[in-house]
């Protein structure tokens, strides 16, 4: 377990980081939490690759964990809803197992890229559209009709400049577009990482 031990500091560390930023605004569509979050992705695959889907996911329930503990003590303190609670807890769960799951499907394809790019794309198209999706849809409003999202379905222009949809689809796609420049980015800290730990370049 020692030896999982980076990877589970660095995505409690990630958490953490992205539970406190979230409540700071970047732009009129993301928070600063939109910056650290994407890298938990990162964690999950370096942990992948080097040792295995199975390390990869006690490193993402040591993220959960971190995660419901996060919420519990931000509700505490009036700074999360149930909704948020339970939509950043669901998206962060199951997209980084479906994130393993597919990595693990690639890991043998030619291309070292392929697996963690694609994985933690289509990831992070399941965590947006999760986490929003429950946090702030009138679909969702039995999780707690106490919560008044209306602000969040106002019908404006997609991002400013897009057709008319509620607030939370550009919240949303400025969201993935921010996760996406971030995959795209992590694959130089991805191969120097997992190079580094192997100590064996031809592996990966």
């Amino acid at each position: 377990m020692t030896r999982f031990l980076p990877g589970v500091i660095a995505m409690a560390a990630i958490v953490v980081a992205s539970n406190i930023l979230v409540q700071f605004q970047l732009g009129a569509h993301l928070t600063w939490g939109a910056i650290t979050y994407p890298f938990a992705f990162l964690v999950t695959d370096v942990m992948n690759r080097v040792y295995g889907a199975p390390a990869a996911r006690r490193v993402v329930l040591a993220g959960f964990v971190t995660g419901v503990a996060c919420s519990l003590l931000a509700a505490g303190m009036d700074r999360t809803t149930l909704r948020i609670a339970t939509a950043s807890g669901t998206a962060f769960l199951l997209a980084q197992l479906v994130d393993i799951g597919i990595f693990n499907a690639m890991r043998h394809l030619s291309g070292w890229w392929k697996a963690p790019l694609v994985s933690s794309l289509l990831g992070s198209i399941l965590d947006t559209t999760l986490f929003f999706s429950i946090a702030f849809s009138t679909s969702f409003a039995f999780i707690d009709r106490t919560d008044d999202v209306a602000w969040a379905n106002e019908m404006v222009p997609l991002l400013g400049l897009g057709p008319g949809a509620p607030v939370w689809t550009s919240l949303a796609m400025a969201d993935w577009l921010m996760k996406l420049a971030l995959a795209l980015l992590a694959l130089v800290p991805f191969r120097l990482i997992v190079r580094n730990m192997l100590r064996q370049p031809s592996r990966i």
